[in-house]
C-alpha cells in the first residue's frame, strides 16, 4: 500500500470513528432537551476532524494504542465547534452557513447558540477528567494545556486581537502571525503535543512537536486565507470572500497572492525540519503536513 493510500485510509478510518464517538459524549446528559439538540446539531455537522486525526496521528507515531487518545480527540473537537458556533455570530464573523447548513444561531437563535458554545467548551474538560484511559498526571497536564491553548493567552486572545485588527490598514505581517498563531495554531499545536503526552514523550521531543505544531498551524491559517479568496465554496460549506467582506487583514491582502504562497510553502517546510528531528515513525503527520498545505476546503 502506498503512503498515499495509508493516509487517506487513516483520515477516512478516524474521521468516521471520531464521528461515531462524538454523540455519545452529549446524548446522556442531564440536561435541557433544547440544549443538547443545539450541541448536537453543530458537533454533527461534519468538518475536516483535523484536529483530533492529529492527536491520533501523533499517538500512531509513537506506537500507542489509540483507544488512549479518543477522549482527549473528541475533547479538542468540543473545542473547535464551540469555537465555530461563537465565531459565526452576528456580532462576530455574522455568517449564515457552516460546513453546508445554516449555522447554529440560525437554527435555534443567538442565546441558545451561544450557551451551546458554553456549554460544548465546559463540558470538554468533564470529557477529559473522567476518560478511564489517562492517569492523574496525564489528565492535569492535559487540562492545564488546554486551557491555555484554548483560552485567553490562546485561541480566544487570538480572535480578540483579530476583531481589533479588522479594517486596520497598517497591520504588518508580524501582527497578522500573532494572530493566526494564537486563533488557529495554539489548538492545531495542543492536539499534536497532547499526542506527546500521551505517548509519554521527552521534553525535547514534545518541544520539537511544539515547533512543528507552530510552523503547520500557521501554515493552515495561511491556506485558509488562501482558499477563501481561490477556493471553491460548495466544498468549503460557506461563501468565499467573507475576509473581504469582514474587513480582515490576510497574507494574500498583505502579501499578494504569490507572497501567500511562497509563506505557506516556506511553514511547510519548517515543519517537516522539525519532524525530522523527532526520532519516531512520523510519516503520518508527515504526509498530513502535505494534505495542509494542498487541501481544497
Amino acid at each position: 500500500m502506498s503512503e498515499q493510500q495509508t493516509l487517506s485510509r487513516f483520515l477516512t478510518e478516524q474521521k468516521e470513528e471520531v464521528e461515531r464517538r462524538l454523540p455519545g459524549y452529549v446524548a446522556h446528559l442531564d440536561s435541557p432537551e433544547i440544549l443538547v439538540k443545539a450541541m448536537r446539531y453543530s458537533l454533527e455537522a461534519g468538518g475536516k476532524r483535523l484536529r483530533p486525526i492529529l492527536l491520533l496521528a501523533t499517538l500512531e507515531g509513537y506506537g500507542v494504542s489509540l483507544e488512549k487518545g479518543y477522549d482527549t480527540a473528541c475533547a479538542i473537537e468540543m473545542i473547535h465547534t464551540y469555537s465555530l458556533i461563537h465565531d459565526d455570530l452576528p456580532a462576530m464573523d455574522n455568517d449564515d452557513m457552516r460546513r453546508g447548513k445554516p449555522t447554529n444561531h440560525r437554527e435555534f437563535g443567538e442565546a441558545m447558540a451561544i450557551l451551546a458554545g458554553d456549554a460544548l467548551l465546559t463540558h470538554s474538560f468533564e470529557v477529559i477528567s473522567k476518560s478511564p484511559y489517562l492517569n492523574d498526571m496525564e489528565k492535569a497536564k492535559l487540562v492545564m494545556l488546554l486551557a491555555q491553548s484554548a483560552g485567553p493567552k490562546g485561541m480566544v486572545g487570538g480572535q480578540v486581537a483579530d476583531m481589533e485588527a479588522e479594517a486596520r490598514d497598517d497591520l504588518d505581517v508580524t501582527e497578522l502571525e500573532y494572530i493566526h498563531h494564537h486563533k488557529t495554531g495554539d489548538l492545531l499545536a495542543f492536539s499534536i503535543e497532547a499526542g506527546g503526552i500521551l505517548a509519554s514523550a521527552g521534553e525535547e521531543e514534545r518541544l520539537s512537536l511544539r515547533r512543528f505544531a507552530k510552523n503547520l498551524g500557521l501554515a493552515f491559517q495561511i491556506k485558509d486565507d488562501i482558499l477563501d479568496v481561490e477556493g471553491d465554496a460548495e466544498k468549503m460549506g460557506k461563501p468565499s470572500g467573507s475576509d473581504v467582506t469582514n474587513g480582515k487583514s490576510t497574507y494574500p491582502k498583505l502579501l499578494g497572492m504569490d507572497g501567500a504562497k511562497e509563506k505557506l510553502n516556506w511553514h511547510i517546510r519548517e515543519a517537516k525540519e522539525y519532524l525530522l528531528q523527532i526520532k519516531r515513525d512520523h510519516q503520518l503527520l508527515h504526509e498530513l503536513t502535505d494534505y495542509v498545505a494542498s487541501r481544497t476546503h
